[in-house]
This record gives C-alpha cells, sequence and structure tokens, in this order.
C-alpha cells in the first residue's frame, strides 16, 4: 500500500517533473542559486548534505521561498533531523536506512530513499513507501536498468539520479514509472562557483521546457 509519506512526497514536487540537485560550496551563493532556479521555472531543489554548509544552504533557500527545497545525500537519522529543523520539506538518501525513514515518519516529512538492486526496492515497498531514488542511474544501465526494475515493481515509483544529462530526459521522462528526473548539470558546483547564473537558468529553463514534452 503506497503510505502517507509517498503522498507527500507527490504533493511536494507539485508535478514537477526536473529536481534539480545541488552541491552548494558557500551559504553565501543560495540567494542567487536560488533566484536563477526559479527564474528557469524550477518548483524544487534538493540540497546535498556533502559540503559543510549545506544545513545553512538549505535553510536560506527555504526561506527565500519560490522553492520546495530538500535535504539529499542524507546518511543518517541526526542528519535527516537537522536538515528538517533548517527547512527542509523532504529528504532524500543514496540507499535505504531504516532509521532515516523512521526519523521522517516521526517529523511528518516525505523521505525517498536510493535504491540500485530488486532486493532494495522490495525493502522500501515492504516499508510502506512506493517512491524510490534509481541511483547511480547512469551507471546501473539507465533506461535498461529502470525498465528492468519496474517491470515487476508496477506500484514503484522512480526518481532517477545519477549520471543523467539533458540528452537522457526525453526516455526517462516518457517512461510511466518516472516521478521526476534528478540531475546536476543545471546548476554544477562550477557553475556557482563561478558565478554563473545566468547559465543555471538558461539550461534550467530548457530542463523544465523539455520536462513538458
Amino acid at each position: 500500500m503506497a503510505g502517507p509519506v509517498t503522498a507527500s512526497v507527490v504533493s511536494v514536487l507539485s508535478g514537477a517533473r526536473i529536481l534539480p540537485v545541488l552541491t552548494v560550496p558557500s551559504v553565501a551563493t543560495a540567494g542567487p542559486l536560488a533566484d536563477a532556479l526559479t527564474a528557469g521555472g524550477a518548483r524544487c531543489a534538493e540540497v546535498t548534505f556533502r559540503t559543510p554548509d549545506a544545513e545553512q544552504v538549505v535553510k536560506a533557500m527555504a526561506a527565500h521561498g519560490g522553492l520546495a527545497v530538500g535535504a539529499g545525500t542524507v546518511l543518517t537519522s541526526e542528519q535527516a533531523e537537522r536538515a528538517v529543523v533548517a527547512g527542509a520539506r523532504f529528504v532524500v538518501s543514496p540507499g535505504y536506512d531504516a532509521e532515516v525513514v523512521a526519523t521522517c515518519r516521526e517529523l511528518d516529512v516525505p523521505v525517498v530513499p536510493g535504491v540500485a538492486t530488486a532486493t532494495e526496492v522490495m525493502r522500501v515497498l515492504r516499508a510502506g513507501l512506493d517512491t524510490v531514488k534509481l541511483f547511480p542511474a547512469e551507471p546501473l544501465g539507465g533506461m535498461g536498468m529502470l525498465k528492468a526494475l519496474a517491470a515487476p515493481f508496477p506500484r514503484a515509483r522512480f526518481l532517477p539520479t545519477g549520471g543523467i544529462g539533458p540528452a537522457h530526459l526525453p526516455g526517462y521522462l516518457a517512461h510511466p514509472a518516472v516521478l521526476a528526473v534528478g540531475g546536476s548539470w543545471m546548476a554544477t558546483t562550477g557553475h556557482v562557483e563561478r558565478g554563473d547564473y545566468d547559465g543555471i537558468r538558461r539550461l534550467t529553463a530548457e530542463a523544465v521546457e523539455r520536462s513538458r514534452g
């Protein structure tokens, strides 16, 4: 059965098919980055917990408005709690961790665990969730892998992330099991460090346009 957490994932994404995945080196860039993503038509973004400023970036971008901001690369329940306190509206993990899922349930925040095998999909479904992050999608086999996993699990919804670029979007978005596609090409660390917010806006707008078919 689909649990309330999954329904909240769909609600938070609000029909968005593109999820920018961000690794932000400094909180000072959070405001301009949020402006660029919003101007490009993004409605949500995932800030990965891979940098010292990640928690503050989530807080700043969440306060900025215009984006549903989530936390990614969440590995522990403690990180999940910190992310939610900072303002994260959803949590994404590269794998399945029962404690992370339990904490997100307690905090009533959607969680999307990562999977790479059929066994992991079964574990997530058994936990009462039905939205999973296929990660790393392209190294695992891309669309071939997604189709192979989607076939025996018709209830599962997928958020493929990892190695995906604009050329891959049409194939992923055309598959009925795909809820949204995550990617970092729209706003790489290089873009942010260079202050190339025009480039971020343009690449985001192109991705959003592609997602509309």
